[in-house]
């Protein structure tokens, strides 16, 4: 099975798990390697109630130590973030990068202005938005995003449907120039798992954009958004065969920022 370069950890406070449980799951599910990617420090804190803080860094510092020494060179073990990508945040984005060792970065758009759209707490404001700008705005933001050049990879690209809230027509004219931004930016984008278990019912992102990305050139990861040990290789054959299906023959593997392919079998 390829990486899984997309799992958190109790830090961001709705994750459960110990790092050797993570690690044992990720040996049971033949993982390529593992990487952790908890949900990074955004400032000015308080700044929502799912991400770590600042001050506990060191300690997710030493969640990935305790996973190395457990891994024991059975897997590589890869350190990473999962980045906010917000209005002027690249600044403190450029300020986590200087602060470890890391193997890579994922950029995602979880916020448009101050409204975490995907959080189930605050449903009560898509009732109140248009759906069609609300897509806009999340794919002109996403787009933003990969052009920045912050990133190694870009995260769920179409989050924006976890809830089921789709414009109605043709979503290539979201998708195209997105795909675009990625490609021209040399992002990795991810297939991601955890939109078959969200209302959406579907991966991210979804069948067409995933054909406009091979066909674009992007490259691929995939991973699970895991949340917990028994999340780590959740479905991720269904995730590789559905790569196939679309064009993609290689996923790409991260060692200090640089890259290599893997051939997906």
């Amino acid at each position: 099975m390829p990486a899984n370069y997309h799992t958190h950890t109790p830090l961001c406070r709705h994750a459960t798990g110990e790092p050797e449980e993570f690690v044992d799951a990720a040996l049971a599910a033949g993982l390529t390697e593992y990487g952790v990617s908890d949900h990074a420090p955004q400032i000015p804190e308080p700044f929502d109630d799912w991400r770590m803080s600042v001050a506990e860094l060191p300690e997710y510092y030493e969640w990935i130590g305790r996973a190395r020494a457990h891994a024991a060179g059975r897997i590589p073990v890869r350190a990473g973030l999962e980045c906010d990508w917000l209005e002027g945040c690249e600044g403190w984005i450029e300020d986590l990068a200087s602060r470890y060792e890391w193997d890579y970065l994922i950029g995602s758009v979880h916020y448009l202005g101050k409204w975490d759209f995907d959080n189930p707490a605050r449903m009560d404001v898509w009732a109140e938005r248009d759906v069609e700008e609300v897509w806009s705005e999340y794919w002109e933001s996403y787009a933003r995003m990969a052009a920045s050049g912050l990133f190694d990879v870009v995260g769920h690209p179409d989050l924006v449907k976890k809830f089921g809230r789709i414009p109605a027509g043709d979503l290539s004219r979201f998708y195209e120039p997105a795909v675009a931004e990625i490609a021209a930016a040399g992002c990795v984008m991810e297939i991601n798992t955890a939109g078959w278990h969200k209302p959406c019912a579907e991966c991210y992102p979804g069948r067409e954009f995933l054909d406009l990305a091979c066909s674009a050139g992007v490259p691929l990861v995939i991973s699970t958004d895991a949340h917990a040990p028994d999340e780590v290789g959740r479905d991720f054959q269904r995730a590789v065969d559905l790569a196939r299906e679309t064009g993609f023959r290689q996923t790409v593997l991260f060692e200090k920022r640089k890259r290599t392919f893997e051939k997906l079998v």
